[in-house]
């Protein structure tokens, strides 16, 4: 395999999970009589550009299809997020109705609901038919397409240039990556600013945060590779803000390298530098991060098999996807944890990829009133806790499992 970015042969690696479905693959009843098609999950490290990634096995369309489950509203946090995201960009670029907002992969219209609402002109590109609909019920205009630069060249010949693009945890979720970064571009006007936010590859070694690896995620980033590949692709970073999301992100912002204006602020330098002294640029700081999984591993089944043994329920919240690349590394089945709750209709009477764990709703926690709810989507933490704090009334805990075993009463 060669680099996604640069063409260089890959042989440095970082990560093996074995194999695994598409993370996002929930079956139906009638889907658990038939096979899963599963696909080795394994991540290299290109030690030229620095840019981490998945081995490839299979393409968008096998992943990002029609029915697609994962829905960004479902989550109160990243709503907040999303609402304040949008006044600071309001203020910082003094968008006005005059401007154009233009949000690839807008999945539900998590974030440009509040655009609309402050009255700025918007529209989404969504691929996946399900989040797209749900978009259009909230009266946001989608384009149903993948991006890249024939979508971009289309939208410009139509006169849709954006005066800010937004790209919200789909950086990672590309095959093509140059070609999705040449799109914006294209897309932007002369003085445009682009925003991409993306899970940081150095908190995901920090925090040893395997379980965010899965087949949808092609690339692992750090500013170090993004700048390289945008640089390449006709973007210039001028200014970098570290998140507290998804475990921790960054938050980029770019501007045209052919038009852009604005001042390199010195976070980016910072944070280069930060990454320099960490070791992103050398291939001791991958070679050890295989140790993580397994030990996590270990942890979550001695776990399981203790509180089975002494006759406890266990129960699982948040059909996430990290969640799905856990429990299949872990080899977790039904009878360590019979069920997961979601509040995600979609994903209700549905079963989880690999593992074919049932997903119920919230009622049957409450009525089955389990002796500990584990937290697969261990960055919702808080969010989870609050939402279910009712558990504590029988005298039920919360545990996560990354980045070490860990109760919560």
């Amino acid at each position: 395999m060669k680099c996604r970015h640069c063409g260089n042969p890959l042989h440095l690696p970082f990560l093996d999970l074995g194999s695994a479905p598409p993370s996002n693959a929930y079956l139906s009843a009638q889907a658990l009589l038939a096979p899963e098609t599963w696909f080795p999950l394994r991540v290299l490290v290109c030690d030229v550009c620095w840019l981490v990634q998945t081995e490839d096995h299979a393409g968008r369309e096998a992943l990002f299809t029609e029915d697609y489950a994962y829905f960004s509203s479902f989550s109160s946090s990243w709503l907040a997020h999303a609402q304040a995201y949008v006044q600071a960009m309001h203020g910082r670029l003094c968008l006005s109705a005059q401007s154009c907002v233009v949000e690839v992969a807008a999945n539900d219209g998590y974030l440009l609901q509040y655009v609309r609402a402050a009255g700025i002109p918007c529209y989404g590109v969504e691929p996946t038919a399900s989040t797209a609909r749900a978009a259009r019920d909230k009266g946001i205009e989608i384009v149903e397409r993948f991006f890249g630069v024939a979508l971009a060249e289309e939208l410009v010949a139509a006169g849709r240039q954006a005066d800010l693009t937004v790209a919200n945890n789909v950086l990672a979720h590309v095959p093509d990556i140059n070609d999705f970064v040449a799109g914006f571009a294209r897309l932007l006007k002369p003085q445009g600013v682009a925003t991409f936010e993306f899970p940081h590859l150095l908190r995901m070694v920090q925090g040893c945060q395997f379980d965010t690896a899965y087949h949808e995620h092609y690339s692992y980033l750090s500013l170090t590779a993004v700048s390289r590949i945008f640089a390449t692709n006709g973007l210039a970073v001028f200014d970098v803000e570290e998140l507290t999301t998804h475990g921790g992100s960054l938050r980029v912002l770019a501007q045209r390298i052919d038009s852009g204006h604005r001042p390199v602020e010195p976070t980016v330098e910072a944070l280069l530098g930060a990454e320099r002294d960490a070791g992103m640029l050398t291939a001791e700081l991958y070679g050890q991060f295989q140790l993580q999984p397994s030990r996590i591993m270990r942890e979550l089944l001695s776990f399981l098999i203790s509180q089975a043994d002494a006759g406890r329920k266990v129960a699982a919240y948040g059909a996430a996807a990290k969640g799905n690349t856990l429990l299949n590394f872990a080899g977790v089945r039904p009878h360590l944890l019979p069920y997961v709750v979601d509040k995600n209709p979609a994903k209700q009477g549905k079963f989880l990829p690999g593992s074919r764990i049932p997903v119920v709703d919230e009622a049957h926690l409450r009525a089955d009133r389990p002796d500990y709810v584990l937290i697969l989507p261990w960055n919702l933490k808080s969010e989870v806790i609050a939402q279910l704090s009712y558990v504590r009334e029988w005298g039920g805990k919360f545990v996560t499992a990354v980045p070490v075993l860990e109760e919560f009463g």
